[in-house]
């Protein structure tokens, strides 16, 4: 199970939907940083929680258990940024589509980290979560069926607006 970590700003609401759409059809592949719309500004994610492209272990839900959300931190945002959103999923499902593991959204400007093992609750202190493709809300990690390799990518998206959406939503209704 290897990751992808990418950090895409968005500045306007409308290029948010473009991206998103763009996301939801499939327009977004690779494991490489992508710059916004509106210039050069770019986010930095990491997490401490990985060796190397690997997942840790504690992320899996291949025990039987859920796993626990990796640490995840990023760089300032651009100016005018008003909350973030993050998306994780399995860009190589077998399933014909993007499988969702987690949906965080409404995060604050001034957030810049996620500690590991996020409770599994739609409102957080901070945040809110939606569905996964497991229709229960917070992080459910991978066990990928088969042997083939599988990339979960974790999008993290930095919105001039903040968020009103319905309780739950999942990243298709978006």
């Amino acid at each position: 199970m290897m990751w992808c970590k990418r950090a895409v700003v968005v500045l306007s609401s409308w290029a948010l939907a473009g991206l998103l759409l763009a996301a939801l059809l499939g327009g977004l592949y690779g494991c490489t940083s992508s710059a916004g719309q509106q210039g050069s500004a770019s986010l930095e994610l990491k997490s401490s929680s990985f060796s190397g492209d690997a997942l840790p272990q504690a992320s899996s839900s291949c025990n039987g258990q859920d796993g626990a959300s990796p640490d995840l931190a990023w760089s300032a945002p651009p100016e005018h940024t008003q909350s973030f959103a993050l998306i994780m999923f399995d860009k190589d499902s077998p399933f014909g589509f993007k499988f969702t593991h987690w949906v965080l959204y409404g995060m604050p400007s001034d957030k810049r980290r996620l500690a590991e093992d996020v409770a599994k609750q739609e409102q957080l202190p901070d945040g809110s979560q939606g569905l996964n493709d497991y229709d229960r809300v917070g992080y459910v990690g991978p066990c990928p069926p088969g042997h083939s390799a599988h990339h979960y990518v974790f999008d993290l998206y930095a919105l001039d607006t903040k968020l009103s959406l319905p309780p739950k939503p999942r990243r298709s209704r978006w």
